[in-house]
């Protein structure tokens, strides 16, 4: 004898309708509703630390350092590349500093790989000190522009997000 029985179409649709409410009605809102909820969750921005230039950083404390880079940070949503500040020019403290540069895709097109920045290279990176101005552990400071030892000047820095457009980024308006 077979496990199941056979119904009727009309006792087949008796079933999908409990206490007078169709199931597959349930079903299909349940479904939009849990959908709904992915969408909306996959869409919230998430929470880093990233941030407008003036939040952090002071476009009147303008800095050139200059020494070899001693770490790079390859990381989003900003690069950080690590110099010991040794240059006589350098306009703040000597010693360790970070730089803050732009997204590692910001970098790759205007012409900075992994492979620019090598340790031990002698860099000069022009921009702007943190407002906190506290050099513990690091010093930090947004790069607007680095020099490499063969002469090459490429922009690093991020406009639009409240840095200072001094004429050194081609893509800003009116250049």
């Amino acid at each position: 004898m077979s496990r199941f029985r056979r119904v009727s179409v009309q006792q087949a649709q008796t079933f999908q309708v409990i206490n007078g409410v169709n199931c597959m009605k349930i079903k299909l809102l349940a479904l939009a509703a849990v959908t709904a909820i992915g969408v909306v969750a996959i869409n919230q921005p998430a929470a880093v630390a990233h941030h407008a230039f003036s939040a952090e950083f002071d476009a009147n404390l303008p800095v050139r350092l200059g020494g070899p880079i001693t770490r790079v940070e390859w990381i989003n949503p900003h690069t950080w590349i690590h110099i010991e500040n040794n240059d006589p020019e350098a306009t703040r403290d000597p010693g360790p500093w970070m730089v803050e540069g732009g997204t590692p895709n910001t970098l790759l097109r205007r012409g900075i790989n992994r492979n620019s920045l090598t340790l031990g290279e002698d860099i000069v990176v022009t921009g702007y000190q943190s407002k906190d101005r506290l050099c513990e552990p690091t010093c930090r400071a947004n790069g607007r522009d680095i020099t490499f030892p063969d002469g090459r000047k490429l922009f690093m820095g991020s406009s639009g997000t409240g840095a200072p457009r001094d004429g050194t980024d081609a893509t800003e308006p009116g250049q």
